[in-house]
Formats: C-alpha cells, sequence, structure tokens
C-alpha cells in the first residue's frame, strides 16, 4: 500500500520480519523510507508530520505481526525512531543550506517566509514527538504499551534532529540581530559623518563671514559727497 510515496507494506514487512539481531537493517531501512519520502515532497513542517506518521503507524502494525522469538518490540521502535531521526536531521541540514543562500543573497531574516522557516524549525522536535503519539495512539493497546517507553525517552532526552534544528535556528536568530545592530551602527555612522561635515560646511561659512566682517571693518570710509 502506497500513502504519500511512501510504501507501507514494504516497512510493515520488515518489522514483521526483523529478527532479534536485525535492529540496525531496521534503522537504515526506516532511514531510507523515510528520506525518501521527504525528498519527493515539498518540505513543510506538515509534510513533514505527515511522513513521521505515516512511516511511525507501518512501523507500529509491523512490530504488532512480529512473532519470531527473542524479538524486543519496544527495541524495534526505538530503531524506527533512530531511523526517523538520522532522515530529519538531513531536513535540518537542507534548511540550513537554503537559508544561508537566500541570506547570502541578500533576504532578510525578517521577511514573513524567513520567519515561518525558523518557527518550523524550532518546532521541529515537538512535532516529531506528536506525530509518534498519534501513531502510538492509532495503534494496539500491546504496541501503544510498547511506545509508550519510547516516547517517554524521546522527551527526556530530546532527539538529535531536534537539537541540530533548534542549534540552526538560534545562529539565524543572532545572524539577524547582528545583521539589524550592523545596519544600526552603519546608519548611526552616516549620521556622525553627515553631522561632521554639516559642522564643517557651517564652520566655513561662519569663518566667510567673519572675514567679510573684518574686510567691511578695516575698509576706509569712503568720503561724503558736497
Amino acid at each position: 500500500m502506497l500513502k504519500s510515496g511512501i510504501d507501507q507494506d514494504k516497512i510493515i514487512e520488515m518489522f514483521a520480519t526483523a529478527s532479534a539481531g536485525g535492529s540496525e537493517q531496521v534503522r537504515k531501512g526506516v532511514q531510507q523510507a523515510t528520506l525518501a519520502a521527504l525528498q519527493g515532497r515539498e518540505l513543510s513542517l506538515k509534510n513533514i508530520r505527515s511522513v513521521l506518521k505515516t512511516v511511525a503507524q507501518a512501523a507500529s502494525a509491523g512490530a504488532a505481526q512480529n512473532k519470531l522469538p527473542g524479538v524486543d518490540v519496544e527495541a524495534l521502535l526505538d530503531q524506527a525512531v533512530a531511523g526517523m531521526d538520522a532522515a530529519l536531521l538531513k531536513a535540518v541540514d537542507a534548511n540550513r543550506v537554503a537559508l544561508q543562500q537566500l541570506v547570502n543573497q541578500g533576504a532578510d531574516l525578517r521577511e514573513k517566509h524567513l520567519k515561518k522557516a525558523l518557527s518550523d524549525l524550532e518546532a521541529m522536535e515537538d512535532s516529531f514527538i506528536g506525530a509518534l503519539k498519534k501513531a502510538a495512539d492509532a495503534a494496539g493497546t500491546q504496541v501503544a504499551s510498547q511506545w509508550a517507553p519510547v516516547l517517554e525517552k524521546m522527551q527526556a532526552g530530546g532527539t538529535l534532529s531536534g537539537a541540530k534544528a533548534a542549534t540552526t535556528a538560534e545562529q539565524f536568530v543572532q545572524q539577524m540581530q547582528t545583521a539589524m545592530r550592523d545596519s544600526r551602527a552603519a546608519g548611526l555612522k552616516a549620521a556622525q559623518t553627515l553631522a561632521e561635515s554639516y559642522a564643517a560646511l557651517v564652520s566655513g561659512v561662519l569663518i566667510g563671514m567673519s572675514d567679510a566682517l573684518t574686510q567691511g571693518g578695516s575698509a576706509k570710509p569712503k568720503a561724503a559727497k558736497k
């Protein structure tokens, strides 16, 4: 079954047949599937949430079907989170590169669409956790209970993609503030230069007026006509 360009059946099968020692393959498989889905659409926060929720739901369905001996479903779900997190790191990098290109071309980070991009980066981790919570809520009781400690760990320790997204947003906010300070400093410097030039102009005028007065004062008065 394909949903939003995601082969859910493939993800379900991957989790349903994962052995006790196959957690690394699960992580890589989830990373590749998530990244491919993100690359196939506009990288908005809404689309990111949709992809994460769909992948997590498929992981839940597959994990519920896994009856192999020695398999730790919670560990599989943990690897699913790690795979999605790794894919999101790429999405954060893509945002950082795009923002830097726009700034290098003279875009103002105070512009509405760029402010939203920064806001979305700051909300990345909350969206990630929220999408997984919805997927867990939609799963059966048993799988939902196995999601619970995974989600608790995420909320307590955070995610790599969330930390990087927050750092990236903070760096660009600082860059924006620095640019604003530089702009104000340039404006003040220009005003100071203008003021100094004006003062020099006034001094020149005053000197010219003084010279005229001095010359006028030293000139001999003309004789009165008879």
